[in-house]
């Protein structure tokens, strides 16, 4: 039985992480609005979580209804703090942060082994970046050789706050949560992934793929924000 126009959230704002920007939607963004939902991108800085968190707020503020919060990779820490917003009714998180409270980004990485593959560089002057020479690898592996180093020359670099900021308000425990795991992810550890997901006591799903699985495999990360968008207000 389809769900009733009553109870589907028409509204889908999507966050970006570090190391690129809102471009990247683009795919996810066509497959939505073709299915009649309305679709807004966030220019997050990444500056900061408070910085990136009033960027999303204001594109939440501009809603005109309850909205489904997505967000990739560092999106997902934005995401875990904006999401308490009363515009929010459900958060989709993709081969994303999930921390809870009094964790800080870099420690979660540090729980687990480096992978090689990873180009996160050390800060420079308070800022990372990813190496120029590992993206398409570490980030970036299922997309094309041209597409990657676009990417990787117009990426987005992420103030080194964000990986120290301690995490208070935590919107995965009072919201209903999806969550998709990059299995292929060199940037996120997989098995933290799964980690985060299950703790958010949320829908988790996998999917064979890079960091970038919003970029690689859009359809079926739409199918997973079109499942929120129809659950969210049920739940």
């Amino acid at each position: 039985m389809e769900t009733s126009n009553l109870t589907k959230v028409k509204n889908i704002v999507l966050v970006h992480g570090a190391f690129a920007d809102g471009s990247g939607w683009r795919n996810v963004y066509e497959i939505l609005k073709a299915k009649g939902y309305n679709v807004s991108m966030v220019g997050n800085p990444n500056t900061g979580l408070e910085d990136d968190v009033q960027a999303t707020n204001r594109v939440l503020d501009r809603q005109d209804g309850p909205c489904i919060l997505v967000g990739h990779s560092y999106g997902g820490a934005i995401i875990t703090a904006a999401g308490i917003s009363p515009k929010v009714a459900g958060l989709v998180f993709i081969s994303a942060f999930a921390p809870d409270e009094g964790e800080a980004l870099g420690d979660l990485l540090g729980s687990y082994p480096h992978d090689p593959m990873s180009g996160i560089l050390p800060p420079v002057n308070d800022y990372v970046w990813y190496d120029l020479d590992k993206y398409h690898s570490g980030f970036a592996g299922d997309l094309s050789a041209a597409d990657a180093a676009f990417m990787a020359d117009s990426q987005v670099p992420a103030a080194l706050s964000c990986f120290t900021y301690k995490f208070k308000d935590i919107a995965w425990k009072t919201k209903p949560t999806w969550y998709i795991v990059a299995a292929e992810d060199h940037s996120i550890p997989p098995d933290l992934e799964r980690f985060m997901g299950k703790r958010t006591g949320g829908t988790v799903s996998e999917i064979v793929g890079s960091h970038l699985i919003f970029i690689s495999h859009p359809a079926e990360v739409a199918k997973v924000i079109e499942a929120a968008a129809e659950g969210a207000l049920t739940k």
